[in-house]
């Protein structure tokens, strides 16, 4: 085989092998999405770095107007604790705020709020008109705090174990199947069960 055949057979390997990378790479998405759909994990679950470690410092300012305390470690410490970020501009806020009251019903649980870029105002009427499910709620104005939790929009939710360790992270607001299918199920498997909470 003379070397002008041997350098057009070396061209037409390397066309066949640039030809099939992208096949490959295809082939490796379809893979990793039909994993994905076949574990039956949500696509859209957003999985947070801070399960099982230390939640965040808290030292947010009270709302004012509320008769509630700041939110700060002293809010939390060796208790069973439900943090929400929420607005009074947030809609999806109002739709989960019937299971928050719920939740907050139950005295081994602390439910806390985060109220994130809103207007003190407007915070002490969304709970006037809703009602108030929060044992503490510490201001967040300029969204600093938010960014040490990892909110990536709200609401958000974060179980936080007696210890102070970050359990489970909701990511968009609570609904009958989440509260059922994830909420119930952590309380269940960290201070006893869940069942006391289902009407």
């Amino acid at each position: 085989m003379s070397e002008e055949e041997n350098a057009g057979q070396g061209r037409g390997n390397r066309r066949y092998l640039m030809a099939a990378v992208p096949l490959i790479v295809v082939a490796a998405l379809f893979a990793v999405f039909g994993w994905q759909i076949l574990s039956g994990r949500d696509p859209q679950e957003i999985p947070s770095v801070l399960i099982g470690k230390m939640a965040p410092t808290l030292d947010l300012p009270p709302l004012e107007g509320s008769g509630l305390p700041a939110l700060t470690d002293a809010e939390i410490a060796g208790k069973f604790t439900l943090v929400n970020v929420f607005a009074s501009w947030c809609v999806p806020c109002r739709q989960e705020h019937p299971f928050l009251m719920e939740l907050s019903e139950d005295p081994e649980i602390n439910v806390v709020g985060i109220n994130y870029k809103d207007n003190p105002d407007n915070a002490l009427r969304f709970l006037g008109e809703l009602g108030n499910p929060y044992a503490a709620i510490g201001v967040d104005r300029r969204g600093a705090a938010a960014i040490d939790w990892g909110v990536y929009g709200i609401p958000e939710t974060f179980v936080v174990g007696p210890d102070g360790t970050i359990i489970f992270k909701k990511v968009g607001p609570i609904d009958a199947v989440s509260y059922e299918r994830e909420i119930l199920p952590v309380i269940n498997r960290s201070i006893g069960p869940a069942s006391r909470l289902m009407n």
